[in-house]
C-alpha cells in the first residue's frame, strides 16, 4: 500500500507522498484556436475542424488546410460544454472556443488528459451561456503529477479499462437506438393503418401517406383545435410558489408528449396571471407545442396535459385546445408520428434556431378515426410503448451507472489510489 499525503486541494484528497501537484502553466504552453467561418468549411476538405461540440468527437466540419500537426490537449473555453477535454493528434484545426495545451517537455499526454478530465469540473465558473474556463484560468489549474514511469502505467491501465467501458456504452446505445426505432415504427404503422388488418383502405389524398382505413377522415388541425399563446415571460418571472408553468425548455428536455402534475414538477409564476392572462391557462387534454428548437429533430416537440391541476403555458409555447371531442392520448401518439413531424419539419424556418408558428401547425393534416377507435389505438400503443419505454429506461440507467463508474475509476487512478 502506498504512503499517502494530503494534496492540499480539498476535493482532490490524498495522493502518494512522492507525487507533486503542479499548475498547468508549468508543464504546458497555452494557446487558443482561431475564428473559422462557415465559408471555410469544405465538404471536400481533408482536415477536421474541432469546435465546442461534443458529438462526432467535436468535429465541426473539414477544411483544406491545417493549423496543427502535433499531439496537444484541447479544452472548450466557454458555453455549455466548457471544460470538456480532448487529446488531439494528426493534422487538424481548432476554432476560437478551443483552448490548446502544448507540452513543453516529454510528457505522457494520455495521463495528463485523464488528470485534466478529472479536475476541470471543479474550475468552471458560471456564465450566461453556460460556463467558462479561459486561458488565464486554465493556467492556474492544479493537477497531480507523478513520475513519468507511473504516468505511463496509469495511462495504460485507464486506456484498457476505458476502452472496455466505451465498448459497453456503444453496444447499449446501439440497442437504445434500435428500441427507439422499433417504438417509432410501431406508432407510425398503427397511427396510419389502425388495428384491424382486414379493414378496407382508401387513398388518403396525401401523396406521401398513401392509403388509410376507408372510414377514417383527413382533416387539418385548424378544424380540430383552437390556437393560443403562452405567457410572455422570462425565467426572471419564476417564483417559489404560485401556479405551475410549462415552457419550451421543459417540453424539449423533461416532459415530452405527456405532462402530469401529480408526478412532474415545474417552476411557478404569480397567481396574478389568473386575472391578467386567463387565456394562457391550460386544461386537461390541451396540447402545448414548443415554438422554437435548436435542431430540426426537435421541431414539433409538444406535451399533452394529463391532470386537472391549474397550469400555465409559458414562454415560447403554442397552445392547442380541442374544439371537438377527441381522445387526447391518440393525438399524443399522432403528433409524435413521423407523418405529423415531417409536415412540421418541412415548413419550419431558421438556421441556428428553428421556429414554428401557429400558421404552420394549423395546416398540418391528420387522419381521424372514430372516437371509439381513437381510444382503442391509444390504449394499444400505450401498453406496447410502455414496455419498450421500460427497457429504454433500464438501458439508460445502465449507461448512466457505467459512466459514473468510469468517472470514479479515473479519479482513483490519477490520484494514485489504485494499485495497478
Amino acid at each position: 500500500m502506498k504512503n499517502l499525503k494530503n494534496s492540499g486541494i480539498e476535493w482532490l484528497g490524498e495522493i502518494p507522498e512522492h507525487w507533486e501537484v503542479v499548475k498547468i502553466k508549468h508543464i504546458f504552453n497555452i494557446g487558443r484556436g482561431r475564428v473559422i467561418s462557415q465559408e471555410e468549411l469544405d465538404e471536400n476538405g481533408n482536415f477536421p475542424v474541432y469546435s465546442s461540440q461534443t458529438t462526432n468527437n467535436g468535429i465541426l466540419g473539414y477544411i483544406k488546410t491545417y493549423d496543427f500537426d502535433c499531439e496537444q490537449i484541447t479544452w472548450t473555453t466557454d458555453g455549455v460544454n466548457a471544460g470538456t477535454i480532448f487529446l488531439r493528434n494528426g493534422k487538424y484545426n481548432c476554432t476560437n472556443v478551443c483552448g490548446i495545451l502544448k507540452p513543453r517537455n516529454n510528457e505522457n499526454m494520455s495521463f495528463l488528459t485523464y488528470a485534466l478530465q478529472n479536475v476541470t469540473p471543479y474550475y468552471k465558473r458560471p456564465d450566461t451561456n453556460g460556463a467558462k474556463i479561459m486561458n488565464n484560468e486554465m493556467a492556474n489549474i492544479q493537477i497531480v503529477y507523478p513520475p513519468l514511469k507511473e504516468q505511463e502505467q496509469i495511462a495504460n491501465f485507464l486506456d484498457e479499462k476505458c476502452e472496455k467501458i466505451q465498448n459497453f456504452i456503444e453496444k447499449k446505445e446501439k440497442l437504445l437506438s434500435l428500441l427507439q426505432e422499433q417504438k417509432q415504427a410501431l406508432i407510425n404503422e398503427t397511427i396510419t393503418k389502425g388495428l384491424d388488418k382486414n379493414v378496407k383502405l382508401k387513398n388518403s389524398g396525401i401523396e406521401w401517406l398513401g392509403e388509410i382505413p376507408e372510414h377514417w377522415e383527413v382533416r387539418k388541425l385548424k378544424m380540430l383545435f383552437s390556437f393560443g399563446n403562452g405567457l410572455n415571460i422570462t425565467k426572471a418571472d419564476f417564483i417559489s410558489f404560485g401556479i405551475p408553468c410549462i415552457s419550451y425548455g421543459e417540453i424539449h428536455s423533461k416532459y415530452p408528449c405527456r405532462l402530469d402534475l401529480s408526478v412532474h414538477k415545474l417552476p411557478f409564476v404569480s397567481e396574478t396571471y389568473l386575472n391578467d392572462k386567463p387565456q394562457s391557462l391550460l386544461s386537461k387534454g390541451d396540447f402545448v407545442f414548443a415554438d422554437t428548437s435548436e435542431d430540426i429533430e426537435g421541431s414539433g416537440n409538444f406535451t399533452c396535459i394529463q391532470s386537472n391541476i391549474p397550469l400555465f403555458a409559458g414562454y415560447h409555447t403554442i397552445i392547442l385546445r380541442p374544439k371537438t371531442q377527441i381522445y387526447s392520448l391518440y393525438f399524443s401518439f399522432l403528433f409524435d408520428s413521423i407523418f405529423v413531424r415531417n409536415q412540421i419539419r418541412e415548413k419550419v424556418w431558421g438556421v441556428k434556431v428553428f421556429s414554428i408558428t401557429k400558421s404552420i401547425l394549423k395546416e398540418v393534416q391528420c387522419f381521424i378515426p372514430p372516437l371509439k377507435e381513437q381510444e382503442q389505438i391509444a390504449n394499444f400503443l400505450d401498453e406496447k410503448c410502455e414496455k419498450i419505454d421500460s427497457l429504454i429506461t433500464k438501458i439508460k440507467k445502465q449507461i448512466e451507472l457505467i459512466k459514473e463508474y468510469k468517472t470514479t475509476l479515473i479519479n482513483e487512478a490519477v490520484c494514485g489510489r489504485i494499485n495497478n
